[in-house]
């Protein structure tokens, strides 16, 4: 098989792999009906990411739009080296960072609350423990939002997200050895920013 073909047939074959691979080849066709469900499949979260970095609920809201707009724009250009959604947020992360360099990082403890993080199940029936954990989430919020976006990304990706660690790693366009760096100097800061909010309790 000619060189070019072959990988044609290899770049075809990652993106039946991926769960969004039929549907993003026939928005690459201009199927706008297969574009419009990526963006129901992918919207929601993609928007809780953006808006974790520190974008207040209005500029998450178009940084999500104009993200979508970038991805329809450029899907003939999406080869499927990586999977759509992480192709996809790096767009949104992109996006997110062009926009924190022009407006202050704000909101992040409402963006964090609003996802609504599991509480201990007996939290309602012991107070302190409610004061406690509220203590813990407010001096958590802080510490990741005093974060510099090259740290708070990573950390948000890995450790709220839960995305893997190559996953992560390609949506900022890092290697993984300089996203584990990264990753870990924002959880050292994290923790000690938290000890020294809470007294060194936490």
């Amino acid at each position: 098989m000619p060189p070019r073909l072959a990988s044609i047939e290899q770049r075809v074959r990652r993106r039946v792999d991926d769960p969004d691979g039929a549907l993003v080849l026939r928005a690459q066709g201009g199927d706008r009906e297969a574009f419009e469900e990526l963006v129901r499949r992918h919207a929601d979260r993609l928007y809780a990411v953006v808006r974790r970095l520190g974008l207040s609920r209005e500029a998450a809201q178009e940084v999500t739009q104009e993200s979508f707009l970038r991805a329809w724009r450029g899907i003939a250009a999406f080869h499927g080296q990586a999977l759509f959604f992480t192709w996809l947020y790096r767009i949104g992360v992109n996006e997110a960072k062009r926009r924190l360099e022009r407006e202050p990082a704000r909101a992040l403890l409402g963006s964090l609350d609003e996802e609504g993080a599991p509480e201990p199940s007996d939290v309602r029936d012991e107070p302190h423990a409610r004061v406690t954990q509220a203590e813990l989430r407010g001096a958590l919020a802080e510490a990741v939002r005093a974060l510099p976006p090259k740290y708070r990304a990573p950390l948000i990706l890995r450790d709220i997200e839960n995305l893997s660690t190559a996953e992560a790693a390609a949506i900022l366009g890092l290697g993984e050895a300089a996203f584990k760096s990264r990753l870990h100097r924002a959880r050292v800061a994290v923790r000690e920013a938290i000890e020294s909010s809470l007294g060194g309790e936490s």
